[in-house]
This record gives C-alpha cells, sequence and structure tokens, in this order.
C-alpha cells in the first residue's frame, strides 16, 4: 500500500513539472551568433497570425507595455560576454527578452533579469537595460515571429519580423 501511494504521488509530481512544457502550444525557435569568443543565443516561441495584421496584434499596444517577442515561455536571450548596444552595455548573462513600445511608437529591446517565467508575465522592477531598436516595414511578411541574429558591420545584428513589421539593432562584443 506504501508503495502505491509513493508511485501515484510521483506521477502527480511529474504532471504538475511537466504541465508547463506541454501547454507550449506554438513551435519553438533559437538563433545564435559568434563574435570572438563571445556567443549570443536567443530561444523563442514562434506564434502566427493566422489571419491577423500584425496591426491587429501590436498596433493598439499602448505607450509603456512591452510585447514578449514570441510565445509561452519568455524568450530567453544568453550572452557569454559583455555586449555594447550603441553605448548601452549588456552584461554577460541570461535575460528575457520584450520589446516595448514608447509614447513616440518606436520601440525598446528590454533585457529583463528574470527568464523562463511564462511570456506574459513581465515584471519591470527587474528589466535591467532597454535599447533603441528600429522599426522598418518588412519587404515580405512572416506568418510567424522570426528572431535573427547574424554578423554584421563590426559585430552582431538582433532582428525579428512578424507580418510587415520590422525591428532591428547593432551591437558589439566588448
Amino acid at each position: 500500500m506504501k508503495s502505491l501511494f509513493t508511485l501515484m504521488c510521483a506521477i502527480g509530481l511529474g504532471a504538475v513539472l511537466a504541465a508547463p512544457a506541454m501547454a507550449q502550444n506554438n513551435p519553438r525557435g533559437t538563433t545564435s551568433v559568434a563574435l570572438g569568443g563571445t556567443k549570443v543565443t536567443i530561444e523563442y516561441g514562434r506564434p502566427s497570425l493566422k489571419g491577423r495584421s500584425v496591426n491587429d496584434m501590436l498596433g493598439q499596444l499602448p505607450a509603456g507595455q512591452v510585447w514578449r517577442l514570441g510565445a509561452d515561455t519568455s524568450t530567453t536571450f544568453t550572452t557569454t560576454g559583455d555586449l555594447d548596444f550603441s553605448g548601452t552595455t549588456v552584461p554577460k548573462g541570461e535575460y528575457s527578452l520584450w520589446a516595448r513600445k514608447e509614447s513616440d511608437n518606436s520601440w525598446k529591446l528590454v533585457f529583463n533579469s528574470q527568464h523562463g517565467q511564462w511570456g506574459t508575465d513581465h515584471d519591470a522592477s527587474k528589466d535591467a537595460v532597454a535599447v533603441d531598436l528600429k522599426q522598418d516595414k518588412a519587404s515580405s511578411s512572416d506568418e510567424q515571429v522570426t528572431i535573427g541574429l547574424e554578423k554584421a558591420d563590426n559585430g552582431g545584428e538582433f532582428n525579428v519580423q512578424w507580418g510587415d513589421l520590422e525591428l532591428s539593432t547593432n551591437f558589439t562584443a566588448k
């Protein structure tokens, strides 16, 4: 009887621990770039527009609010070395990534020290650094969120595209 109770407890605990992973309904994506001895990696959920426009999804976002840059669990940004985004330092470590809409409709890329949480659970008190993002209209439309890291002049480029919205910024390894 004691063995049966122990088995039932183990099964119940396993179900509780597995629930967040099973609740993820979107495919996951990863991207990475190496800049000298520094490796930068992003792991994120890839929601689809499903007939909606990106304006339907993000156009009504009020100033000061954040977009989780993905779906399901938070988007995770990892760097093995310090990075420089136009004079703003992002220290080596692991962060969740967010895009914050500003009052002038521009965007900031927000690095939050909390990571691994459900993607809608943003705690602004843990925002470590925010850097400017350049907004462009993409030449083609992406159905799913796509985040990219690639080598660029003297460093790397971060970009995210969803529908015809494209946000980007450059960085260097320190």
